[in-house]
């Protein structure tokens, strides 16, 4: 039995981690949340790429397990890209990799200087921080989801009309 692994990435407060917590709930999917596991490294020292690595070896303990794992996080590069497909593939899983955006900047920005922390100790991205960072154009057309005018429910429907494909 192999599981599915849903692959979302997108900048800070696109609406990742919203779409990822409605799915799980809707799917009864494990959500991974990168930022959750990084909070806790900081707590004990360094972080680095471990946050990913961690993230990595749990999607995929799971993902042998047939369970549906969602992967929420920021997954900026090509190299992390690649690092959750080759999970799904020494897992045997299917892999729905989900590129989630918001095309209207001053929401965006909005989004960003008006949410709080919901992880005791994070200090979130400034909107500096979100537009200046590093973020590389996808090497193969994920699934783009724009929540710059869509409720939470349509974007969610659209990733479970892909996964009964």
């Amino acid at each position: 039995m192999s599981g599915t692994l849903i692959a979302l990435g997108g900048l800070p407060g696109t609406g990742k981690t919203t779409i990822a917590r409605a799915l799980a709930t809707r799917l009864g999917a494990l959500h991974l949340r990168i930022d959750t596991i990084e909070q806790a490294l900081r707590r004990s020292g360094d972080v680095g790429p471990l946050g990913y690595l961690v993230a990595y070896g749990v999607a995929e303990d799971n993902l042998r397990l047939g369970s549906r794992v969602i992967a929420d996080c920021v997954n900026p590069v090509r190299a992390t890209r690649e690092a959750w497909r080759a999970t799904a593939e020494r897992a045997g899983a299917r892999l729905v990799e989900v590129e989630v955006v918001c095309s209207n900047p001053q929401e965006h920005r909005r989004r960003i200087e008006s949410r709080r922390p919901d992880i005791d100790g994070f200090r979130l991205p400034t909107w500096a921080e979100v537009t200046g960072r590093g973020y590389e154009p996808w090497d193969r057309p994920p699934l783009v989801i724009d929540t710059a005018d869509r409720p939470v429910d349509v974007c969610v429907a659209a990733i479970l009309e892909v996964l009964s494909r």
